[in-house]
């Protein structure tokens, strides 16, 4: 085989897997989400020592929104803040926008700062809240307790 016919394969290679490209490029259509008007949910936020999540939910369970204080730009201690909350609630609020959600039963799971913060930042963006159920898991004697320290 000469070399010109080597590179004669070579390009009609390229020029194959190029037409492949573009056919694929050409294939992929994005639809765009038809928003269902939801107007009773469910909030969770989960407040830890580490870190703070809220999540706004329909009935069924499906969610509609989540933010976390990570997602929100802080970074370390500042995640557990109850200022840090009242962002993350926002950021979570300007999602669930074009939803329409009004009336929401909140769900409280965990003991970290970040708790109090959530639910007064709920209040201020007028949401009317349902009801207020803390789910925090509390054990009933479960492991045993690391053994007492010696200093």
């Amino acid at each position: 085989m000469t070399r010109k016919r080597r590179k004669q394969k070579q390009q009609e290679k390229r020029a194959a897997r190029l037409r492949a490209k573009k056919q694929i490029k050409k294939k992929v259509k994005v639809k765009k989400k038809e928003v269902v008007p939801v107007p009773h949910g469910r909030v969770y936020i989960k407040a830890s020592f580490n870190n703070t999540i809220v999540t706004f939910t329909d009935l069924q369970g499906n969610v509609l929104a989540i933010s976390s204080a990570g997602q929100c730009g802080f970074k370390g201690p500042k995640k557990t803040t109850p200022y840090a909350a009242n962002v993350i609630v926002e950021d979570a609020v300007k999602k669930i926008e074009p939803y329409g959600l009004k009336t929401v039963d909140v769900f409280v799971k965990g003991v970290g700062p970040g708790r109090d913060g959530a639910l007064r930042a709920l209040y201020a963006h007028q949401f009317d809240i349902q009801a207020i159920h803390d789910i925090t898991p509390i054990p009933h004697n479960g492991c045993r307790p690391p053994k007492a320290r010696r200093v």
